[in-house]
């Protein structure tokens, strides 16, 4: 199934992996809108876009922002989710309650509110949602992280039976370089090469390499339920 023709709203795609998922989208002949909470990132990536792509400023926290956000997009084929700030990376008795909230608000409530309003509107297309190895490989101080990749993991089994035909499925990246890592560690340098001296791949991944996985979702019409794993083998080290 190509993208040619299609409509991509990509939220979280003015930078890292979503920004390159955009890219991907529209180099593939897609129209795409991509929408974050951050009105400078939101301008900047619509510039770098092609052809018809346009930015949107949305708060994911909040559900009446979401539903506005869809109801004035209209119908469309395919939605990516890759929206979240810096990982959260303390043990599980240092994390304070409004810690945990608002990572999960952006992190998963944001994907459920979105999948919410925007599967009324999605013809013949998909939901591809955002996890990562944590989930299924936690380490010391991921206790939010694993829990939140490990849920939206199940919501994905859980509207692929619930939304078919609409197909709904996730991508659970490994290492990548991106802004994430930046707001995260003092020095990401220093997670790429810890993270590259012991994975098979033996480096990081380019974000245009985890968008396609996302782009392979979109475009085969078989797929759902499925949490596709690009980790240069992070699950194996």
């Amino acid at each position: 199934m190509s993208l040619q023709g299609s409509r991509v709203i990509v939220i979280g795609g003015t930078s890292g992996i979503g920004f390159a998922v955009a890219a991907g989208a529209a180099a593939a002949g897609a129209s795409v809108v991509v929408a974050s909470s951050n009105q400078d990132r939101v301008d900047t990536a619509a510039k770098r876009l092609p052809g018809s792509s346009r930015g949107v400023r949305l708060d994911v926290t909040s559900e009446a922002a979401v539903a506005g956000f869809f109801a004035a997009e209209g119908a469309f084929e395919h939605l990516v989710y890759t929206a979240g700030e810096a990982l959260l990376l303390k043990p599980a008795g240092a994390v304070s309650p409004d810690e945990a909230r608002s990572f999960f608000e952006r992190r998963y409530w944001g994907a459920f509110w979105a999948a919410r309003h925007a599967a009324p509107l999605i013809q013949a297309g998909s939901i591809v949602f955002t996890s990562g190895t944590v989930a299924a490989r936690p380490a010391p101080g991921t206790a939010l992280p694993a829990s939140v990749t490990g849920a939206i993991e199940s919501l994905t089994r859980a509207l692929a039976v619930e939304l078919a035909p609409i197909r709904v499925n996730a991508v659970r990246p490994g290492p990548v370089r991106s802004e994430m890592w930046a707001a995260t560690v003092p020095d990401p340098q220093v997670v790429y090469d810890d993270f590259s001296g012991r994975i098979p791949m033996r480096r990081i991944a380019e974000p245009d390499e985890i968008a396609a996985a996302y782009l392979y979702l979109m475009e085969n019409p078989f797929t759902t339920g499925t949490v596709l794993t690009a980790d240069g083998g992070t699950l194996l080290a």
